[in-house]
């Protein structure tokens, strides 16, 4: 089980409606069904994830997150969540909006490209960092958008969207004082509850 999960699991109230979109082999939907009772769908490309949300029973949109949200009605679902995807989508800050807009509230979690492993791999090697948290190389990369935290944040504070809670970890999904310290310069992924 993936440790994001637990994190996720408290920001989502039992019998909820929930869209996870990138939902991946359906995990998280199937542990908010057993664990709040939650319904809801997922939202996904790859076929193979898609099978595999089906042979869990996890309902599942096959659609690609890159030609937008524009047929899900406003306000459809409590909760709209996205792991560990939006940097790969062509309009990350437009996908932030639609999850506003379909949901009450949003849950999105995403990889720091200013922790200083990367920022001291680039500056010592001038090359884009690969690592066991980032393990491709620029051209093979899902990640199309780099950014920071403190960027999100600020996205979130010129769209006026209020951000409910934060929580940053390390890859292993632990806190400790140092990232609480310097969140952007020592997190490594970001979980931010989101509203309006």
């Amino acid at each position: 089980m993936r440790p994001d999960l637990d994190y996720i699991e408290r920001w989502i109230s039992n019998g909820s409606h929930v869209l996870d979109l990138g939902c991946g082999d359906g995990s998280l939907l199937a542990l908010l069904r057993q664990r709040k009772q939650v319904t809801g769908y997922g939202m996904e490309i790859d076929t193979q994830n898609i099978l595999s949300c089906v042979r869990q029973g996890v309902d599942v949109i096959h659609q690609d997150l890159n030609e937008g949200l524009d047929d899900i009605d406003d306000q459809s679902f409590d909760t709209v969540i996205m792991t560990q995807s939006l940097q790969q989508t062509h309009k990350p800050d437009r996908i932030v909006e639609d999850m506003l807009r379909i949901g009450k509230q949003a849950i999105v979690t995403f990889p720091n490209f200013g922790h200083w492993t990367v920022r001291s791999y680039l500056a010592l090697h001038g090359r884009m960092p690969v690592s066991e948290n980032l393990p491709y190389t620029w051209y093979d990369t899902p990640n199309i958008h780099f950014f920071t935290f403190r960027d999100f944040e600020v996205l979130c504070r010129e769209r006026n969207i209020k951000i409910l809670e934060r929580t940053v970890v390390d890859r292993n999904h632990q806190a400790n004082w140092k990232i609480s310290l310097m969140p952007n310069l020592m997190g490594e992924i970001a979980l931010y509850h989101i509203t309006r």
